[in-house]
């Protein structure tokens, strides 16, 4: 008596490679959270992590770019020590800081959508520079605004005692983090992949 068996794949190639991806930037921008440090003029830590998102919106596009930025969200409110400072849990998504934390997925997504459209991912190295940075800035500007409103609901201040303590220290910082988003895009060895 002979069995035939046939492979059956419970999830396609493509997808189990999105997903680890998407993992694999969530898990990065775990890694730049630990680059935090308080500025003198907010209580707002400066930190990395929006590099994380722009360079998961870049890569990954619109759909796993946010995807991996859910997953980073989860796995923190889970308690693992992927947020500014080490911390982790629900605190921090619904403390001062938390609005930051809500935005990145919509942040990635937006960038993804502002470097790759809708369709196909395009190779992010053919992407224009006026594209990949109105991409980021965009993105930015969803950060600002729900760090800001976060920041202003619960520490139960003014909106634009929020804005001058959750976003303008950070502009230049984030110009650099554009910059250097640009700079891995257009490096040889993200080119050579």
């Amino acid at each position: 008596m002979s069995t035939a068996t046939e492979d059956v794949d419970l999830v396609g190639e493509e997808i189990a490679a999105n997903v680890a991806r998407a993992a694999l930037f969530a898990a990065l921008t775990g890694v730049f959270a630990y680059v935090s440090f308080q500025l003198p003029v907010t209580s707002v830590p400066f930190t990395l992590q929006v590099l994380g998102v722009f360079l998961a919106g870049v890569f990954l596009g619109p759909v796993w770019g946010a995807a991996s930025m859910v997953l980073y969200v989860a796995a923190g409110a889970v308690g693992a020590p992927v947020f500014a400072y080490g911390s982790a849990g629900l605190g921090s998504l619904f403390g001062q800081w938390g609005g930051y934390l809500w935005s990145y997925p919509f942040a990635a997504s937006l960038v993804g959508l502002g470097v790759h459209g809708a369709g196909d991912l395009a190779d992010p190295g053919s992407v224009g520079l006026g594209r990949l940075v109105g991409a980021m800035t965009v993105g930015t500007v969803v950060i600002y605004a729900f760090g800001t409103v976060g920041y202003a609901v619960v520490g139960d201040v003014g909106l634009s005692t929020a804005v001058l303590a959750a976003a303008v220290p950070f502009v230049p910082a984030e110009a650099i983090k554009a910059a250097a988003t640009v700079a891995i895009v257009r490096s040889d060895a993200v080119i050579a992949r």
